[in-house]
């Protein structure tokens, strides 16, 4: 069977400017939504997990890659979509994590990430060797370095994918994506002022590299996996900005891709992107849309929406404070914001529950945080909410619930918060 994506670039090659979202999130409303859009749409659907996520020590989720995939096909036979429309991903796959790490301890963990991964079945595996490890000499590191690194991943990878092949005869051959994006996975840290497009030159130097390293490597093959190169294309978000897609700024190096049928470009941290700009984005040959913190962003937004009108609805005794729990929780556990929020306590505050980075999405999932928000639900089953008053805090699920194509239900209302983001992504990759 031939992979999705191959598919999809056989078609690019036609002339068919075709793409795909990619969500990239572990929180499972986020996923039962993409899973259902999938059935309702009868598309494939394309999600990830990043190694800081999930990895063989269970990373902040707590699940190893097998755990995850076990999680998205038993929530996907609830739903009623088909394993094969079902594309896994595991992103940034490399020595993220291990950084700190001397370079043969770094591999040796990012080997076994890989291994994973690939062995679970996961298909479409983002081979990131782009970081610096504790004993890598001062200055960049050198493409050479990157792809050595890479390759040695890639047959990581393929022994994984040829264990779970001897299982699983019908086992789907998994692609690969290089290359990686300017920022570091999941938002800027500081705010910028502007942001460098990749070079031509850098993307070619790129898939150069790879290609005489690979072949040096006795896999030059495997470049035929290889189904497209993570790039900047000038887009990004911070914490209260986002830098949309310019074409006019991208138009050197998506011409450049013209010289390069075999793949297309992933860009990474789309989030916040108008449905205009992605779509420009896919005909101009970044094909894979990644999303991320957007989509928890929107349930974030969703659920204080939620609590605003159990604050109305719900006496003091009884509430479920969603918001109050997420904030305590947060600073009880700040090591997965501090270093991405700056200023004083008011800003770090307001950055801790309105920012664009939403570093929510690290402590939504939390079982304080979860009972919080199950309470709530069950809150405004008992209180309903009157539709004047879902008008005043949630006009666009308003409009939904009046039309009749959404129940007036609060869990329903959070995903809501999920496919106002996600409606954008459908609209630019549809035909």
């Amino acid at each position: 069977m031939k992979h999705p994506l191959q598919e999809m670039m056989d078609k690019r090659r036609e002339g068919i400017k075709c793409g795909i979202p990619s969500y990239c999130s572990a929180n499972e409303l986020v996923l039962l939504n993409a899973l259902r859009r999938a059935k309702a749409l009868n598309n494939a659907v394309l999600i990830e997990a990043t190694a800081n996520q999930v990895n063989q020590y269970g990373g902040y989720t707590g699940m190893v890659p097998k755990d995850f995939y076990n999680m998205v096909m038993e929530m996907a036979k609830e739903v009623g979509v088909d394993e094969n429309q079902i594309i896994l991903a595991g992103d940034h796959l490399g020595p993220l994590t291990w950084q700190n790490l001397p370079e043969a301890e770094a591999m040796e963990k990012s080997i076994e990430l890989v291994y994973q991964y690939t062995k679970a079945g996961f298909t479409k595996i983002h081979l990131d060797t782009s970081m610096k490890v504790a004993d890598d000499p001062e200055g960049l590191l050198s493409t050479e370095t990157i792809a050595r690194r890479g390759a040695t991943l890639y047959k990581a990878a393929m022994k994984g994918y040829a264990e779970l092949k001897a299982q699983k005869p019908d086992a789907m051959r998994p692609v690969f994506v290089i290359g990686s994006e300017v920022p570091i996975p999941g938002g800027a840290q500081e705010a910028e002022d502007s942001l460098a497009v990749t070079s031509p030159a850098a993307f070619q130097d790129t898939v150069a590299t790879y290609r005489k390293v690979f072949a040096a490597e006795g896999v030059e093959e495997g470049m035929k996996d290889v189904i497209a190169v993570v790039v900047q294309p000038g887009v990004e978000f911070g914490d209260d900005q986002v830098f949309l897609y310019d074409h006019d700024a991208a138009t050197n190096l998506c011409a450049a891709l013209q010289e390069y049928p075999e793949v297309c470009f992933e860009g990474h941290s789309t989030d916040y992107q108008s449905k205009e700009c992605l779509k420009k984005m896919v005909e101009d040959g970044i094909a894979i849309l990644k999303v991320g913190p957007a989509l928890t962003y929107g349930l974030r937004e969703a659920l204080f929406s939620l609590s605003f009108m159990e604050k109305e609805l719900v006496p003091e005794e009884e509430r479920a404070n969603f918001i109050e729990t997420l904030e305590k929780v947060m600073l009880e556990k700040p090591d997965n914001w501090k270093k991405h929020y700056h200023g004083d306590d008011k800003q770090l505050a307001l950055a801790r529950k309105y920012s664009f980075s939403d570093r929510c999405r690290y402590y939504i999932g939390l079982p304080e945080v979860v009972d919080a928000m199950n309470k709530l639900f069950a809150n405004l089953n008992t209180y309903k909410i009157p539709m004047n008053m879902l008008h005043q805090y949630m006009p666009i699920s308003y409009a939904k619930v009046r039309d009749g194509v959404l129940p007036l239900d609060p869990k329903e209302l959070a995903i809501d918060g999920i496919q106002f983001f996600m409606d954008d992504y459908e609209y630019a990759v549809t035909l």
